[in-house]
């Protein structure tokens, strides 16, 4: 009876959502780094399903309504976007210039220290698209040669990295503008960073999430020609 209850869906979504409120709660009292709520959430329903012997899959399916929520938030992001629209027009130049130092430097940098300490190719490959949001980095890497799991891994341990870390260094570095705070979380950390962006406020959160998809973009036209022509 018991384990029927553990493993049903809505157990699932529930402990699920449950863990997410308690981990930022906890986050928001301690402020300590290993108590983000996206990893410490992370963590601990790994540890569920291994203790209640769990397959992924079924709980995948369980849960497949947060997935769902997370295409309404998308779209939470393009209305964001377009209460700024005029704003983000006269950007326009200035966003371009960004997407493409940051592409060129998110991925210049990652290649260039691995290739220094002779990463294999694949490898490489895998971590290379580390600031674009996941189902992005898959589709970038994966026909490429990378390992799915390393390009996953890296690209979350990215999101919550920029999330704790990067709204503290844009401070210390002393970029104050809104525009240039959400932008630079968006691109640096895609959908977690975006996140954070978006508690911030609202012209952060809509710059993030521009930033997101044009670094996204960006990334899956430049990646193939270093991929070609460096490595």
């Amino acid at each position: 009876m018991i384990e029927t209850i553990i493993k049903s869906d809505l157990f699932l979504l529930t402990i699920t959502i449950g863990i997410f409120l308690l981990s930022g709660y906890l986050f928001r009292k301690t402020k300590m780094m290993l108590l983000h709520p996206v990893l410490l959430t992370a963590v601990a329903v790994i540890v569920f399903l291994k203790i209640a012997d769990i397959e992924y899959s079924h709980y995948k399916e369980s849960v497949a309504f947060l997935d769902f929520a997370l295409g309404m938030s998308v779209v939470a992001l393009g209305y964001l976007m377009y209460e700024h629209v005029e704003r983000l027009k006269r950007a326009t130049l200035p966003v371009i210039g960004a997407t493409i130092a940051g592409c060129v430097v998110g991925i210049g940098l990652v290649v260039g220290i691995a290739m220094i300490f002779g990463i294999e190719r694949d490898i490489i490959t895998s971590i290379a698209p580390k600031s674009v949001t996941v189902p992005i980095a898959i589709a970038i890497s994966e026909p490429r040669g990378g390992v799915v799991a390393v390009t996953s891994v890296v690209v979350f341990c990215t999101g919550v990295l920029g999330s704790i870390c990067g709204a503290r260094l844009l401070h210390i570095s002393g970029v104050k503008d809104p525009m240039a705070q959400g932008f630079a979380l968006g691109a640096a950390s895609h959908g977690i960073g975006t996140a954070r962006a978006i508690e911030l406020g609202a012209v952060e959160g809509a710059m993030s999430g521009l930033a997101m998809a044009l670094t996204g973009f960006g990334t899956a036209v430049l990646l193939p020609l270093v991929e070609k022509y460096i490595y």
